[in-house]
């Protein structure tokens, strides 16, 4: 029997309020710490070894902006983002040999996007954007940096 003076203690194995909320608020900080700190790795890696920064023109910086004003990302794919109507673009440098031969890529890419629509029957059409000659070169820019890009094997096969 207990004295006036002890606590009332809960039989032995008994799930209380106060152990509840202790649970709770104890691993809500512990997942919210881990949380962080993947985030901060995230970020980290993302900065420092998965994009080439060194590399980021002026150019880049405008054939994105070519790319988002003529809202590419609705019909292609670019490092896995974006609509499948379209091929996926974060490796087209590649499949068009930039990393062999760089002007010919450029070249074959600008011709590409100044030919659309190619009327070939029964294929997708790619509108006719009407780019300058700058816009055109500011793209491929973009698209060339963003092959260099580390996407951990992302596209799985090279046809994007």
């Amino acid at each position: 029997m207990s004295s006036p003076h002890e606590p009332h203690r809960p039989p032995a194995g008994r799930f209380t309020k106060s152990a509840a909320r202790n649970i709770f608020y104890g691993g809500s900080i512990f997942f919210f710490l881990v949380f962080v700190g993947l985030t901060a790795q995230s970020h980290w890696h993302i900065v420092t070894k998965s994009t080439d920064e060194a590399t980021m023109t002026e150019g880049v910086i405008r054939g994105k902006h070519v790319w988002e004003k003529n809202a590419c990302v609705n019909c292609h794919s670019i490092l896995g983002e974006g609509a499948y109507f379209a091929p996926e673009v974060g490796n087209v440098w590649v499949r068009y040999g930039g990393k062999d031969d760089p002007q010919a890529a450029r070249e074959g890419l600008i011709a590409w996007m100044q030919a659309q629509p190619s009327g070939i029957e029964g294929r997708r059409q790619m509108p006719q954007f009407h780019l300058t000659d700058q816009e055109l070169n500011d793209l491929v820019d973009f698209l060339e940096w963003t092959s260099r890009i580390d996407t951990q094997g992302w596209p799985p096969n090279d046809a994007g």
